[in-house]
């Protein structure tokens, strides 16, 4: 009953809103369609007594046009917030100028008509119209008109925030639940998942990761609310609840499991997760597996995927869709084959130093009849943590790899981009969850990010990782994702000058724009009024920010569902007189990657963070990232580009290239064709790079690219590698 009454929940919310906008849009068309209606409108022009026989004609013409013209654009849910505004003042004039003003009796009918137009000004028209299928969701003009009133308005409250954010900055900001193993957080109680799946389910996106203690659902693949679950009971006494799930949508059914190697877990199935009501398909899926993963096939058999490890291959099965017993026995799948594929290789620089790789975290997606068994590998600790494919006919295989991995991110501010899995959008563009890696306080710290994702004409799946922790822009219709979603807003302060009010100890205030989100500042304590200062080093157009804290002295162990941030963050063109920005001094989320754009970009040299409250422990940043564009030239292209393909050792080359004087970093772009170097490696701070990813029996295609805040350089031209 508390949550039918609470304030965070909706009802029916899209489809409800819809159904009225749709209900009023008609009514308006019916009352707007007596414009064709000669009689009445020589009634209605008798009514207007004080002008002149033309003139009260032509305006009740133009009345009637107007809630024609209205009416019609609401009911397809087009123009909308622009739509309203001719049926508002209609309606104001009909209650108030023709009417008697009592809109609380004899003038009611037209006045409602006011508040219902004021409602789909502020809301817009919803998930089901033409203006979500048409525009990106880039704020309407009139909006655009409005908002530089509405920011004034706000300036000392809350600043220039975008009122409905277009774009996302990877790691995405969940409110991550802290590590519940006592024994993990040896080095330091800190916020740890990974192995996320999302599924999309009567028009949400759902997400569901390790040790959350629950998961999130999202409307727009920003805003995540967390619905707090526990999926295991007490007998089962284990600690990750639930480790690397399973999710598939059934129909009308949505199906979670979680990884086991016992044979008493229970198989849960919900038709309304949003409204966290569940109960157990099976009490016990006897089968189990670690890193499991379902598919369901267009015929509606049913597929269970599992494996995690560096010995035993993939394996998959069919299972009854009714009981979800297994058909037959387990068939083998895949299993790494690092003799051909470098990247296959366990370590930091892929040489199966201390363990060879492993094999885990199994999704499958269908495309043109065609079935890619994804997985992830060679190690979580990695920043070559990716996941590869292999494709087949059938679900069950036989499957031939790509030689590249779908989703590597080895460079950048945070690393990796494994064991995920890949979904749709209301467009059936295909996205692509995964995991980061922080790996400082335990190997299993890490975070999750998107990315785009998709298939070419020739049916090879690729992801685009590029500039992939820089904001891009959210869904918003049809297109092609080898085409960048990356917004072209760049990092301003990368080792910029930085200010703080106190430092403990080597948690220096460089580590907070260093690009590493395995450093941090931190300040002495977490108390209020701590703070952090970036200095962009010349005026600068600022469009977002993103905000990652790191975990110093945390006290928790598992989920909280009750904690939050608070901050003010000040801009200013001399470092003197300071200008509210973003106050979230009221702010009751919890934001460990907090992201926000500006809805109005702003020019500004400096930046200051100043903390009003931590969920627990110091006041502590791994990134104060500023994005936007500065007033300077773009890099030049880079002059020479070498890569040195070793005889001895065809999956690994040295590659090497000349600096470029004012560039910060550099992205390297390789694929097995000129046309497709769908893979992306972000090097920082140098010139050089030893890379021992590639398939040894494949021609290979580079060229790179040089970046700094203004911009990025034209690419070099494509070299063959043979």
């Amino acid at each position: 009953m508390s949550q039918f009454f609470s304030t965070q929940k909706t009802i029916w919310l899209e489809p409800g809103w819809t159904l009225v906008r749709i209900l009023t849009g008609i009514l308006m068309t019916y009352h707007g369609w007596e414009v064709f209606d000669a009689a009445k409108m020589k009634e209605y022009a008798g009514w207007l007594t004080y002008f002149s026989e033309g003139t009260a004609s032509a305006l009740v013409y133009i009345g009637k046009a107007a809630e024609l013209i209205s009416g019609v654009l609401l009911t397809v849910g087009l123009f909308t917030r622009l739509a309203v505004w001719p049926m508002i003042a209609t309606m104001l004039y009909i209650a108030f100028i023709i009417g008697n003003g009592q809109i609380w009796y004899g003038d009611q009918h037209p006045f409602l008509f006011v508040l219902l137009g004021l409602l789909f000004f502020f809301r817009g028209s919803g998930k089901f119209s033409l203006d979500q299928r048409f525009f990106t969701p880039k704020l309407p003009l009139i909006l655009l008109l409005l908002t530089p009133f509405l920011s004034s308005a706000q300036k000392s409250k809350t600043g220039p925030v975008s009122l409905s954010q277009t774009t996302y900055c990877n790691p995405i900001n969940l409110d991550y639940g802290y590590t519940p193993i006592p024994n993990f957080s040896e080095w330091g109680r800190h916020r740890a998942t990974a192995d996320p799946v999302i599924v999309t389910y009567k028009g949400d996106y759902y997400l569901f990761s390790t040790n959350q203690w629950g998961y999130w659902w999202s409307s727009d693949m920003l805003n995540w609310n967390f619905v707090s679950r526990k999926f295991l009971k007490p007998y089962h006494k284990v600690y990750d609840e639930l480790c690397a799930p399973a999710a598939v949508v059934i129909g009308d059914t949505m199906l979670v499991f979680g990884s086991t190697y016992t044979s008493n877990f229970p198989l849960w199935m919900s038709t309304n997760p949003k409204g966290n009501e569940w109960k157990e398909a099976l009490d016990s899926l006897e089968i189990g597996g670690w890193d499991p993963a379902f598919f369901l096939d267009d015929d509606g058999r049913f597929y269970m995927y599992n494996g995690s490890s560096n010995r035993y291959p993939l394996y998959g099965i069919e299972l009854d869709r009714k009981t979800f017993q297994p058909i037959g026995t387990r068939k083998e799948q895949y299993f790494l084959e690092d003799w051909r594929y470098g990247w296959h290789r366990f370590g930091e620089y892929m040489d199966n130093t201390f363990l060879d790789g492993f094999i885990e975290g199994a999704w499958m997606t269908k495309h043109k009849g065609k079935y890619y068994l994804q997985w992830g590998g060679p190690g979580t600790e990695m920043s070559g943590y990716a996941d590869g494919v292999v494709v087949g006919d059938s679900p069950l295989g036989p499957f031939t790899p790509q030689s590249d991995p779908v989703s590597f991110k080895p460079g950048g501010f945070a690393r990796g981009a494994g064991h995920g899995a890949t979904y749709q959008d209301p467009w059936n563009n295909y996205w692509h969850v995964s995991t980061m890696g922080i790996n400082v306080k335990n190997t299993f710290e890490r975070r999750n990010g998107i990315w785009p994702a998709g298939f070419d004409e020739e049916g090879i799946m690729y992801c685009n990782t590029a500039f992939g922790d820089y904001p891009h822009y959210l869904p918003n219709g049809v297109t092609d994702h080898r085409k960048s979603r990356f917004t072209g807003w760049m990092l301003l302060n990368y080792k910029k000058p930085v200010q703080v009010s106190s430092a403990l100890g080597g948690y220096t205030a460089n580590n907070a724009v260093d690009e590493s989100i395995k450093t941090y500042w931190s300040a002495k304590t977490g108390d209020k009024g701590e703070w952090i200062q970036t200095d962009l080093g010349a005026p600068s157009t600022v469009h977002a920010i993103q905000l990652n804290y790191a975990d110093q002295d945390a006290e928790f162990l598992g989920k909280q569902t009750e904690i939050f941030h608070q901050y003010k963050l000040y801009s200013s063109t001399d470092g003197k007189k300071w200008n509210l920005l973003i106050d979230k001094s009221q702010n009751k989320k919890d934001v460990p990657h907090d992201y926000i754009e500006l809805a109005t970009p702003i020019t500004t040299r400096y930046l200051k963070l100043e903390n009003i409250h931590m969920p627990t422990g110091k006041f502590a940043l791994s990134g104060f990232r500023v994005f936007g564009k500065g007033a300077g030239q773009p890099p030049l292209p880079v002059k020479t580009f070498l890569v040195l393909r070793t005889e001895k050792d065809k999956r690994s080359a040295y590659i090497k290239w000349s600096p470029v004087d004012n560039a910060y970093a550099y992205n390297i772009y390789y694929g097995t064709a000129p046309d497709k170097l769908y893979n992306c490696i972000m090097v920082h701070d140098g010139n050089e790079y030893y890379f021992k990813g590639m398939d040894k029996e494949k021609v290979y295609y580079y060229r790179i690219e040089a970046v700094n805040e203004n911009g990025v350089s034209e690419k070099t031209i494509v070299q063959t590698v043979n």
